[in-house]
Order: C-alpha cells, then structure tokens, then sequence
C-alpha cells in the first residue's frame, strides 16, 4: 500500500526540481491550493505541507495578502544572505527552546549509542554525510536535509534507552524543522564546518567515546543554533 506519509516529501521534490528547471519562475505566484493541488493530482494537506517545507528552506515566499511566490534566486542562492521563514510551531515552542531540548537530547543519544553502532550503520552515516556535501553542491536542498535526518535517525536508532528514543521521535517534527530553517542564511564554510562535525561525531561513536561522542554532538547542534541567530 503506498505510503501516505511520502506524499508531501514527493510533492515538494516535485516543486523544487520546477523551480531549478524554470518551470516556475523567480516572482512567480503559486497558484491557489485547490487550484494546484487538483493540478498536480495530491491533496491539499500534502501540498500544503509540501509548500512549507520549501519556504522553510527558502525556495518559496508567502506575502500576507497576497500569496506564495517563488524566491528570488539572488537571495536563494549558495553563500547569499536569506531570510529564514517564520518558525511553524511558535504558539507551542519557541525555536530556541527545541534548540536547548535537542542538545540535551541528542547529546545524551549519542553518548548512549558509542560503541552500538554496527560497521554497516556507521557506513551509513558516512555516506549520508557525503551525501549532504554532495547535494549542498548542487543545491538541492530537499536532499540535503534529508540525509542530515537520515544520518541522526541512525544514532537513535542504535541508543541504549528505548525512552530517549520514543522521545526523539515525540519531537521529530520539531526537530526536523530546526534543521531546515537555518538553510537561506547557511553559507558554504558552515555547511564545510557542519559536515566536519558529522564526521567527527561519527569517529567518537565508531571508537566507542561516548563523553566526546556527547559533547561532539552537543557542539554541533549549538553551532547550528548559532546558525540560526541563537545560542551566541
């Protein structure tokens, strides 16, 4: 049976490979959700869901009143000055405070998962890091972000507490959504310097180091944070 869950995932890759190809157009008005979504043969929750994840990553602009619109590229492009999208839980969480839980969180994960990894996930998490690199390359950020979830999802999947995970996956749209929204202002050298982390935090949990694996992955959740205009 198809995945239901995949549907926005898919419709957002959709739209982000229109925008690169020209498809649509830098200033261009998306048209309305029924209008598009019976366009493109989806609902309109997955569409709708499809369209914040890109303005989250920097690729769309919603202007009150007045409607989303495709972004433009001098402001969406590689090492350029953006603006990041409104944070999307602001009336249950502030972003700093999803920060602040997952360097406590994932901090403590990682210590836990040091010496749990098999050679085949730590496999994983190497490519999913060249991955990253590769699609910051071209500018695909969809895949970007996805491998950056990939690479810790397979650090809570190999942690030692079932509760800790149970949590991680409480809060995974949260999560997920603080390591889109630093994406418009990201420029390369902290792109270089996150995955640097990614494989520092790869050789702790591989050595079994489970403090430095701690404070590897604390580090770079914090200069994530940094990234986003928290945590100074």
């Amino acid at each position: 049976m198809f995945n239901k869950t995949l549907v926005p995932q898919s419709v957002a890759r959709d739209l982000q490979s229109m925008i690169q190809t020209g498809a649509l157009k830098p200033g261009e008005r998306i048209p309305s959700q029924r209008e598009f979504s019976q366009k493109l043969g989806v609902s309109r929750a997955s569409l709708r869901e499809a369209l914040l994840t890109l303005e989250t990553l920097g690729l769309l602009k919603t202007e009150a009143g007045r409607g989303t619109f495709v972004a433009d590229p001098a402001a969406t492009a590689q090492g350029a000055s953006g603006e990041m999208a409104p944070w999307r839980y602001s009336d249950r969480y502030s972003v700093f405070d999803v920060f602040q839980t997952r360097i406590l969180l994932e901090g403590e994960i990682a210590r836990l998962s040091a010496g749990r990894l098999t050679q085949l996930q730590l496999d994983q998490m190497e490519r999913a890091t060249e991955t990253m690199e590769d699609c910051w390359a071209r500018q695909d950020r969809l895949a970007n972000v996805e491998a950056d979830l990939a690479f810790h999802g397979i650090i809570v999947s190999a942690c030692s507490n079932a509760m800790l995970q149970a949590l991680y996956h409480t809060v995974r749209d949260q999560v997920t959504e603080t390591q889109r929204q630093p994406i418009p202002i990201t420029d390369p050298e902290r792109m270089r310097d996150s995955i640097a982390e990614h494989r520092r935090i790869t050789a702790a949990l591989a050595a079994n180091k489970a403090a430095e694996a701690k404070l590897e992955m604390e580090a770079h959740i914090r200069n994530t944070a940094r990234c986003a205009g928290l945590l100074p």
